[in-house]
């Protein structure tokens, strides 16, 4: 009996190696196909197909801007064809209390760029994975939500701001915290019929951002995170960002004495502690180029998949408004445009920030630019959304054809 039991020892060992062998190579699998994709490579406008003397042109309006103090700085990006053809830095990123360089690295309170980008994203990938109904009402994920009429706002009202919810309601009603925050939203009263009219709302976003947590049961930061920023290898993209990149991150104005750095400058996402559906996102340039890579590659950048291609394109078509043409999250042709260039194509979309940020992306030129500044810096008083739009123009006349 002992003499078959040790004739079976040898047989059970290979097979305990060729199974640890197996798992090994499965995790390795996994790990590789997992990884980060690795950043869109750097090449001059020529080698990238672009003319360098037309896009040359973005360094006269940028200075031209800080002269009028438009802005202390800025970053502007221009991705085509998978590469980045422009990438630089202007101006300064403080001015106050002491005078800081601008950089390339330089990271940025995105305010309402959060929307399409954290939040919208987030609502669609819900969507894809047949947790939430585009045209199901917003009641059916927060039910307390359903009441003076807003039982009938459905999800996709909400992204397109139809909702018929006031743009924003009292800071007031954010003082007792999170929970009461929302309760207050909750009982809020409509401003319109829903679906009738565009009234740009960061209340409708707050709400998305709400769906998110109460459908995923996770905070919206980290669902993101989860599924956006960690898969495209956005490490310095997030909410209420860690010290390390705070002490990059362009700052805003003051508040109780002190500067804003890397601390959300939207008074309601700060008081719902720096995660919001409407504001609270930071990021930095290169971040941002994967995040619409992935988009103008109907969802895929390198071996990662956020979405599926039906679902960009169903993000990303038009969608009329009262007033205009917007897209599930996105701007496309709305008194909200100002920051998007002459020479787009039908199919751009795109979005701005309140603290001086754009991004617009053009996938029939297979194009993006991104505009980043903090013009609130110091004293709120700067304007750059004419600015942006002249530049996305000159990106597009740079095309060669």
């Amino acid at each position: 009996m002992n003499h078959r039991l040790d004739i079976r020892r040898p047989l059970t060992s290979r097979w305990t190696v060729a199974a640890t062998f197996l798992c090994l190579t499965l995790l390795t699998f996994a790990a590789t196909t997992t990884a980060s994709p690795p950043g869109l490579v750097q090449c001059s406008p020529e080698e990238c197909g672009l003319n360098a003397a037309r896009l040359a042109a973005i360094d006269d309006v940028v200075e031209q801007g800080l002269r009028y103090e438009r802005m202390p700085g800025c970053v502007v990006l221009v991705g085509y064809r998978s590469r980045i053809a422009w990438l630089k830095s202007y101006g300064s990123r403080q001015l106050k209390p002491d005078v800081v360089p601008m950089t390339t690295d330089t990271v940025f309170d995105l305010a309402s760029l959060t929307k399409p980008i954290a939040t919208a994203t987030s609502i669609m990938l819900l969507i894809e994975d047949g947790l939430v109904e585009l045209d199901a009402p917003a009641a059916k994920y927060i039910p307390e939500f359903g009441n003076t009429g807003k039982e009938v706002i459905t999800i996709r009202q909400l992204l397109t701001h139809q909702s018929g919810l006031l743009p924003d309601n009292s800071i007031r009603d954010y003082q007792d915290g999170h929970v009461q925050a929302f309760q207050r939203i909750h009982k809020l009263d409509l401003r319109a019929d829903p679906g009738t009219r565009f009234m740009y709302s960061d209340v409708g976003f707050i709400v998305l951002g709400e769906i998110v947590e109460r459908v995923s049961g996770k905070s919206l930061d980290a669902f993101a995170k989860e599924r956006i920023f960690t898969p495209l290898g956005m490490s310095e993209t997030g909410f209420n960002p860690e010290a390390a990149i705070r002490k990059r991150a362009a700052p805003t104005q003051e508040r109780n004495g002190k500067w804003m750095r890397g601390e959300v400058h939207d008074p309601r996402a700060y008081k719902l502690g720096g995660v919001a559906g409407h504001a609270g996102l930071f990021s930095a340039a290169e971040d941002l180029a994967r995040y619409a890579q992935m988009l103008v590659n109907d969802g895929i950048l390198g071996e990662s998949r956020i979405l599926k291609p039906e679902t960009c394109l169903l993000m990303t078509t038009s969608q009329k408004v009262s007033s205009g043409i917007r897209t599930l999250g996105w701007d496309r042709r709305t008194g909200y445009s100002s920051n998007r260039g002459d020479l787009f194509s039908e199919q751009a979309f795109g979005h701005g920030g309140f603290t001086g940020t754009a991004l617009w992306i053009d996938p029939a030129q297979e194009m993006f630019v991104i505009f980043l500044s903090n013009r609130v810096h110091p004293d709120g008083k700067g304007s750059v959304n004419s600015l942006a739009g002249r530049i996305g123009t000159i990106a597009a006349a740079a095309i060669n054809e």
